[in-house]
């Protein structure tokens, strides 16, 4: 458990610089914190809050809010069964019971080498290919007790980590570069959004001007007219 490293520290500034308010960067350096652990820790937490001017209390009532954000120690491999409609129909909690067997470890435990968490999840908007679970946050549909087997091996010999990463790892690039963009040419591009944005309120608020004087000259006109009826 330790606080985000000096690499991280400074990829959760240039988030930071890409919003108007610090704390809109919160969710997202959450995810540098468990990308680091795995999970999100509690002196991870007091770091966040440290860099965004809040308290740990607010940072933790965030991570405990997100179902991909955790406040405890999970697996190398994150293993979500679903069990919706669709996959219950489909043998699902068979599969959860066979998973269960075969790892050794109940749903919402971990095995005792730290490599699978089992868990259960609702819709994995999978449902023609059910039953369906997911890894790390990556789909395999049609999952048969065999093809579990099967899966695990695959993950437990590495031979699936360029299709799943380890849990907590990023999984996408957010811009071009990725995070590691010099600061000020975050502050630049910020700079510029901001001027668009500027451009368009300033648009807008002469055209709703215009709108109002035309409005306030038909209604002079109409009260003129009527001033000289007989």
């Amino acid at each position: 458990m330790s606080r985000l490293g000096p690499e991280l520290v400074a990829r959760a500034r240039d988030l930071i610089a890409l919003y108007p308010q610090p704390r809109s960067a919160l969710v997202p350096i959450c995810y540098l914190a468990q990308a680091q652990d795995g999970w999100v820790t509690p002196e991870a937490m007091e770091h966040v809050a440290e860099l965004l001017d809040l308290t740990p209390a607010e940072v933790l009532g965030t991570v405990s809010f997100y179902d991909m954000l955790h406040t405890e120690p999970v697996g190398r491999h994150l293993i979500g069964v679903c069990t919706n409609i669709a996959c219950l129909l489909n043998g699902a909690y068979e599969l959860m019971a066979h998973a269960e067997e075969h790892l050794g470890a109940r749903v919402g435990t971990t095995t005792a080498d730290g490599e699978f968490t089992l868990e259960e999840v609702e819709c994995i908007a999978f449902c023609d290919q059910a039953p369906c679970l997911q890894v790390n946050y990556r789909f395999f549909p049609k999952v048969t007790n065999e093809r579990f087997d099967a899966l695990v091996d695959d993950l437990r010999s590495g031979r699936l980590a360029e299709v799943v990463p380890a849990h907590g790892l990023l999984s996408r690039v957010v811009r071009e570069g990725g995070l590691a963009v010099p600061h000020a040419v975050v502050v630049a591009e910020r700079g510029v959004a901001d001027a668009a944005i500027a451009e368009r309120k300033a648009v807008r608020e002469a055209a709703a001007e215009a709108a109002k004087a035309a409005e306030e000259d038909a209604a002079g006109g109409h009260d003129e007219g009527q001033g000289h009826r007989p």
